[in-house]
């Protein structure tokens, strides 16, 4: 999540905040409200939008999942199930799905949910008007891709409402991953399809409801007992807290001002096992933090040989062990494990031995004309927090102790990052990529040519013609292996280094009860219960 976050974790074109999203009435945070029945969760970085759209941000898809609903839901461990529909049928040729939405489901406003409401809201997501950096989610869907193009009307997305509890969607071929993009949250309804209202004024569908954002605080949300499964809910209100800095997050945690952590701070993992004990929650997480190159730009344009000897020349084990330190698994390619229905792929050169390897990126480096008496001078940009400047002074110390490297350093804060990525200024930058449902198009998809969130504007048509291959593969075995070799020539050009894998990893207070761990790292505030 997505991201990336990433989205995750994460990140992409840019959009501005929505103005009339950014504040509602203002509330406190929790501890000066009724705190024994609010959830406070850490939600890591300021949202970038509330609008589920144009949201494209982690914090921003946590909030969104608890005050709508899509289709599909996640289960407990992470697989697409009946959401807002109560289920779904395939066609014998796989290409067409009708859902079949609750009767019982209602807008917190309580007027019923209609099978109308996701056509609206999904002919906004394609619509170029919209600028969506998630438009592609819907290109399996008959229709997208024209419309996102700008040669066709959103009316011509192949999604039907022949009565208000029922949704056909014509794909154009086979996507046995549709499910678990039913679940993304740019795929939620808004009401009548339009821009939701600002906060303290929205109308949503899920079971909270999104009261307040007190920009460079938190967001308020209740709950909603117009949901259709308000039974089930235990938690009356949730506060999500924004703290871009994971020591600030622990020092809150600590003091009693959290109930949930977003991550957890850089210090020695048995440290933490030490003090928290059962309260510490780590787990296998679909995401990699990476470093990208804009090869739109020189150096980074046409050189795939000096993009590879600066892959090739970090050394992940170090990093994991000695900076990170949490469990995290070096990365030697763009999927992580875990990716159902995939074969996990390498860097070419990932089996060869430290001094083989090093002596390849030298050459390399050389090749491209860099050496002593000319080295290769860049600009690093990154997420400010210590996290992450920790990552970036190790990655240009290794790149200086390889190759000879000069490596500027720029911290920015997150959102000043991404606008600085998506006007093509950052020449390396750091960004990271959450998969948004377990399935290795998620993460394929978004180094295709026309992607809206391919940050490095990576273009290849060998790599698009696999991504194509996939599409149309008549079943689930070469549809695998086209995947796979688009994997392979993503990393024979190296448009970014990955770094490392992520873990999921949250501090959890002894009061809250249900807490779930899983590779999407998609908890709902729903599930959770507080107690003394």
């Amino acid at each position: 999540m997505s991201g990336a976050a990433a989205a995750r974790l994460v990140v992409l074109v840019l959009l501005a905040l929505p103005a009339g999203c950014q504040r509602g009435a203002p509330t406190a945070p929790a501890d000066d409200r009724a705190a024994a029945a609010t959830l406070r969760r850490g939600n890591g970085p300021e949202p970038d939008s509330l609008d589920p759209q144009l949201a494209r941000t982690v914090s921003a898809a946590t909030i969104l999942r608890d005050a709508y609903e899509g289709l599909a839901a996640l289960d407990r461990d992470g697989a697409p199930v009946p959401g807002a529909a109560e289920g779904w049928q395939l066609s014998a040729d796989g290409r067409t799905v009708t859902f079949r939405l609750r009767a019982a489901a209602r807008w917190s406003n309580g007027e019923p949910l209609t099978a109308a409401d996701f056509v609206a809201a999904w002919r906004r997501l394609v619509d170029p008007t919209t600028g969506s950096p998630y438009a592609s989610v819907l290109a399996p869907v008959v229709g997208a891709n024209e419309i996102i193009a700008g040669r066709a009307r959103p009316e011509a997305l192949g999604v039907a409402a022949p009565d208000p509890h029922t949704l056909e969607v014509r794909l154009l071929a086979p996507t046995p991953y549709f499910p678990g993009l039913a679940a993304h949250w740019s795929t939620f309804p808004t009401w009548h399809g339009a821009a939701p209202l600002p906060p303290g004024a929205t109308v949503s569908n899920g079971p909270y409801v999104i009261g307040a954002w007190v920009v460079g605080s938190h967001v308020a949300a209740t709950r909603n007992r117009r949901y259709w499964n308000d039974a089930a809910t235990h938690v009356e209100a949730v506060d999500y807290l924004h703290v871009g800095d994971a020591n600030d997050e622990y020092a809150r945690y600590r003091a009693g001002a959290l109930d949930v952590t977003y991550t957890l701070p850089q210090q020695p993992l048995a440290r933490l096992v030490a003090a928290h004990g059962a309260e510490l929650h780590r787990g296998p997480q679909l995401g990699v933090y990476y470093y990208g190159f804009n090869l739109a730009r020189a150096p980074f344009r046409e050189a795939p040989g000096l993009r590879q000897a600066l892959a090739m020349s970090v050394d992940r084990e170090r990093l994991v062990e000695a900076v990170t330190g949490l469990g995290e698994l070096p990365a030697y390619a763009w999927l992580p494990p875990g990716v159902a229905n995939y074969g996990a792929q390498r860097f070419a050169w990932a089996a060869e031995p430290p001094a083989a390897r090093l002596a390849e990126a030298r050459r390399l480096y050389a090749l491209a004309g860099y050496g002593a008496a000319r080295p290769l001078r860049i600009e690093l940009r990154y997420a400010s927090g210590p996290t992450h400047e920790r990552i970036a002074i190790a990655v240009a110390s290794m790149w200086h102790e390889a190759l000879g490297v000069e490596t500027q350093l720029v911290g920015e804060e997150f959102k000043s990052l991404l606008q600085t990525i998506g006007r093509g200024e950052a020449t390396v930058f750091q960004a990271s990529w959450i998969g948004d449902y377990n399935d290795a198009w998620t993460f394929a998809e978004v180094l295709g040519g026309g992607f809206g969130l391919n940050l490095p504007r990576y273009r290849s048509a060998a790599y698009d013609g696999w991504l194509a291959r996939a599409v149309a593969a008549p079943d689930l075995a070469a549809r695998r292996a086209a995947l796979e070799s688009a994997e392979r020539q993503l990393l024979a050009d190296a448009p970014l280094v990955p770094l490392y894998f992520y873990v999921n990893k949250h501090l959890v207070a002894p009061r809250v009860h249900g807490w779930y761990d899983n590779v999407m790292n998609v908890v709902y505030s729903r599930d959770l219960e507080l107690r003394p």
